[in-house]
């Protein structure tokens, strides 16, 4: 029987094929995804005042110029949109509807990859009637990482001979590197930062575990590789880990549950950052590091594993 790896991690979320599985599909293992984490919106009530234009200025008439308060929104994440939709929704359907606030069509929104832009580009199709839609969409595909982004801000506003004066507005999650603010600072631009989101462990990860292992008692030759993504995720789910799996320990510091027939599982990790956390924080032997953070990478490290060990 081959082995099911199991991937800690959320599959692909346009529903299309996950790389990842189908990689390992194609060297003829069983895949499985199971999210880790889970997003919950922060501080929407702050970013409401913010897109209504009550954030640091007198409440604005119907459809005033935001111009004057911010040079550009930074958006560098699929969940900074959907707190910035969260909050149209609300202003567009709640019971305090209005339409009256900051105009945001010339505002450009910069953002951090295709898959970014067009979650943009979406809030404008749900909504068209609203003044706090992004119109003005810049970056996408040719920024595609934050370091590619700022650059491109930074560029953009000189030609646009914008004053540096004028601030950005950030919107960030609970986990965010220096690279953005760093190259935009060193380029003269002020940074207003507000934290829309944040990740958790999944409140539902054993459900979602349990209905990926099909429930029963195991199979005396089951085999599994479960694959770990972030020290963050890891340590989230270490002791349900712990409470199906019978996983190899560094030592005698690795505590599970009590003894009893689990699956037998090998441990592989997408990068040496994550496989020394699970080595010198949770006592877990890690047999493959993927030479790339790459599904190819991953799955021949797993196959060559399974090739010398067999």
């Amino acid at each position: 029987m081959p082995p099911t790896v199991l991937l800690l991690r959320s599959p692909a979320e346009d529903g299309g094929p996950d790389k990842y599985e189908d990689a390992l599909r194609a060297r003829g293992y069983a895949a499985v995804s199971v999210p880790v984490l889970e997003t919950v919106h922060k501080n929407l009530n702050a970013l409401a005042d913010v897109v209504r234009g009550s954030a640091g200025s007198k409440q604005l008439s119907p459809r005033a110029d935001t111009d004057a308060r911010y040079a550009g929104v930074i958006v560098t994440s699929g969940r900074a949109c959907e707190a910035w939709r969260a909050v149209v929704q609300e202003l567009a359907e709640g019971p305090h509807n209005t339409q009256i606030g900051s105009d945001w069509s010339t505002v450009p929104f910069y953002a951090v990859g295709a898959a970014t832009a067009t979650a943009l580009q979406a809030i404008q199709t749900a909504y068209p009637a609203s003044p706090h839609v992004p119109r003005d969409i810049r970056g996408g595909a040719e920024s595609g990482t934050a370091e590619k982004l700022a650059h491109f801000i930074v560029s953009d506003l000189a030609e646009a001979g914008l004053s540096s004066s004028r601030r950005l507005l950030y919107l960030t999650g609970d986990k965010n590197r220096d690279t953005l603010p760093k190259i935009l600072g060193d380029g003269g631009l002020e940074l207003e930062s507000l934290q829309v989101y944040a990740t958790q462990g999944s409140s539902r990860f054993e459900e979602e575990l349990e209905a990926a292992l099909g429930g029963g008692v195991p199979d005396e030759n089951e085999r599994w590789w479960v694959v770990h993504f972030a020290p963050s995720a890891a340590q989230a789910v270490s002791r349900v880990l712990s409470r199906h799996f019978d996983i190899p320990a560094t030592g005698e510091e690795w505590v599970g549950e009590a003894p009893s027939i689990k699956r037998r599982a090998q441990v592989a990790a997408i990068g040496p950052t994550t496989s020394s956390f699970l080595r010198e924080r949770l006592h877990v032997e890690v047999a493959v590091i993927a030479e790339k953070p790459t599904p190819d990478a991953l799955s021949e490290g797993i196959a060559s594993w399974d090739r010398t060990a067999g």
